[in-house]
């Protein structure tokens, strides 16, 4: 396998395609996945002269059986975006090297141990029935809203809000596979719907699409309308 060096608008010099050999080393990263078929780095340069300390702009995309890993940097330089970029896609190599071995290792466990290994699985009784929460450790459950709190909390529901601009799905995967992520929610620039895309484990991919049921919005509009009006 070879590294394809490449400039978008801006010319690659010969000593900078020499120094992506020496900081990407082909065996080790054939050591964190075997199954590389290609290396591709990509230089570009911004002319924005507001951002000089980010000009240089370097994209290292890996191709292999499984999902594409890419790291991308920016730097006043291409040697210093090349290596911040290089640090980021020997992190995400060893994340997915990690996560391959960790599922290998991972053996499946007895009815009997699912309780001991899993948080709020269910309690069976010696005649295969449910246990109540209250009688399997003596800790009461009480619910607040959709959700059951044992005994007395703390409920901590960490919520987030952003910002997107729609987007195609290559775009969402690319952004996925940028952030390191398993999954990536948008909003699909043709439907209009928000959507994520996830990595499945066949080493492709999935996207869900969540679209309103008509007949239900109408129904709870009129509800509210004759809440108001009451």
């Amino acid at each position: 396998m070879d590294i394809v060096v490449k400039g978008r608008k801006t010319e690659v010099p010969e000593r900078f395609r020499k120094h992506v050999a020496e900081k990407l080393k082909l065996d080790k990263i054939q050591k964190l996945d075997a199954k590389v078929i290609s290396l591709d780095v990509e230089v570009s340069k911004e002319p924005n002269p507001r951002q000089a300390d980010r000009c240089e702009r370097v994209e290292i995309t890996l191709r292999s059986r499984g999902p594409v890993i890419r790291a991308e940097a920016a730097a006043s330089d291409p040697y210093a975006a090349l290596d911040l970029a290089a640090e980021k896609l020997e992190a995400r190599l060893r994340k997915q090297h990690d996560k391959r071995h960790t599922r290998r290792g991972v053996r499946r466990l007895t009815a009997a141990e699912v309780p001991d290994h899993v948080p709020g699985a269910a309690t069976l009784n010696g005649n295969g029935g449910l246990v109540p929460e209250e009688e399997s450790d003596g800790v009461p459950t009480k619910k607040i809203g959709p959700l059951e709190v044992k005994g007395e909390g703390p409920l901590v529901v960490r919520e987030k809000t952003h910002v997107a601009s729609p987007m195609s799905l290559d775009q969402a995967l690319y952004e996925m596979e940028l952030v390191g992520h398993d999954f990536y929610l948008f909003v699909d620039s043709e439907t209009k719907q928000p959507s994520v895309v996830y990595r499945r484990h066949a080493y492709d991919y999935g996207v869900i699409h969540l679209s309103t049921d008509q007949m239900v919005a109408e129904a709870q509009a009129a509800d509210a309308g004759g809440t108001l009006r009451g």
